[in-house]
């Protein structure tokens, strides 16, 4: 049995659906703090917060099937990581940690971590692969880096076997639209282009900066679909199970779109303009961030299903057209 924690979340609940699909037993836990009850449709919900072990300790002893822990509850934003960097390494270390000691306590020895590219910083090189040498420039990228750390220590140690799974942009919902990307407040780009488009965001979008050394001044990033990303955690508990050895993979497309590329598509799907202004330069934010995801295709067999950047948008279109309240107050 899998433990989802964070599946009421935006990748979380995408992989919880793929879950059911594959008729893989499962059970989320979630606080519902940055989730939605709704998203987790037909599993299994138990709402608790792994800050609280005792909490823990009792899930752990009430589903003894529990042999992989997926976990996808981290806080996410680059921005509100400088902002409140103590909130992030709370959330998404310190109670990592939580969970890591009750896994052990309850015999649990097999781990899936949603890591990041933002733990490579400032790139060296494109597009980056698992070699790149790890020196992120936000809290954000070096909470999810401790971690990483924390688990290359516990496999040395023989104590859990993990697989670290290093994002770069999720994007994207699920193809029938019933599922999609709800966050409040809303920080990445193509659904508040969208939102822009749909007149929802009367602000408009605001691009961060335009003088990047990059082909027209906005960065540059690799959006990866949510529901391949869920494959990829699919994939890696299979590997987990097989015996395989504590690793990590890069997620990405290998092609980066800038921001003005993004809104160009937007447009060219909703059929709206995206009324858009120039603001400054996020602190946190590299130039160009491009993935390689070689080692996952030769040792996970993975390959993106929706690899392009209008398909991502559809999707994406399709959720917000049919749920223009995300979730509601699911």
């Amino acid at each position: 049995m899998i433990l989802v924690i964070g599946g009421a979340g935006y990748i979380g609940s995408h992989m919880v659906r793929l879950l059911r699909e594959s008729g893989e037993p499962h059970v989320v836990l979630d606080n519902l703090e940055r989730g939605h009850r709704a998203a987790v449709q037909g599993s299994r919900l138990i709402v608790g917060d792994l800050r609280n072990r005792s909490q823990l300790d009792d899930v752990f002893r009430s589903l003894s099937k529990i042999d992989v822990v997926m976990h996808f509850a981290a806080y996410t934003y680059v921005g509100e990581s400088v902002q409140d960097p103590l909130a992030y390494w709370h959330n998404n270390t310190s109670a990592v940690i939580n969970l890591l000691l009750s896994m052990k306590e309850h015999g649990v020895r097999q781990f899936v971590f949603s890591s990041t590219c933002a733990t490579f910083g400032e790139p060296e090189y494109l597009p980056l692969d698992e070699r790149h040498p790890q020196r992120p420039i936000s809290p954000y990228g070096q909470t999810k880096l401790a971690v990483e750390r924390i688990l290359d220590d516990l496999s040395q140690s023989g104590e859990i076997r993990s697989v670290a799974l290093r994002y770069f942009n999720a994007a994207g919902a699920h193809p029938s639209g019933e599922i999609g990307e709800d966050h409040r407040p809303e920080a990445h780009l193509i659904p508040n282009a969208i939102f822009a488009a749909m007149g929802t965001k009367p602000e408009g979008l605001t691009i961060f900066g335009d003088d990047y050394d990059t082909p027209d001044g906005t960065c540059l990033r690799d959006y990866i679909h949510v529901c391949d990303l869920a494959d990829a955690h699919l994939r890696a508990v299979k590997y987990l199970r097989d015996g395989g050895a504590s690793t990590s993979f890069n997620l990405g497309n290998g092609n980066g779109y800038s921001i003005r590329e993004v809104i160009a598509a937007v447009e060219a799907i909703t059929q709206r303009p995206v009324p858009h202004q120039l603001g400054p330069r996020r602190p946190g934010d590299p130039a160009r961030l491009i993935g390689s995801s070689e080692k996952a295709l030769r040792e996970l067999g993975w390959q993106p299903e929706f690899p392009s950047l209008r398909t991502i948008i559809d999707h994406a279109w399709r959720w917000h057209s049919m749920h223009p309240n995300g979730y509601g107050n699911g």
